[in-house]
């Protein structure tokens, strides 16, 4: 899990544009994500296949 929470750190810093998410990996991804305090900055978007890019937005997702 802590693996997970440098990517969101790195998403929300600029360091990382996106990351891809493999289908195996989203549920331990996801326990990370929805526990961050800026959980409404990140935005997935899936693939077909079941792999989820996520990106972080300046202004949260309504």
């Amino acid at each position: 899990m802590e693996k997970y929470k440098q990517i969101l750190d790195q998403l929300r810093n600029g360091e990382l544009q996106s990351v891809e998410i493999s289908k195996s990996d989203y549920l331990s991804f996801r326990e990370a994500l929805v526990n961050d305090p800026q959980f409404k900055h990140f935005r997935g978007e899936a693939k077909q296949g079941g792999n989820i890019i996520f990106t972080f937005l300046q202004a949260p997702r309504t």
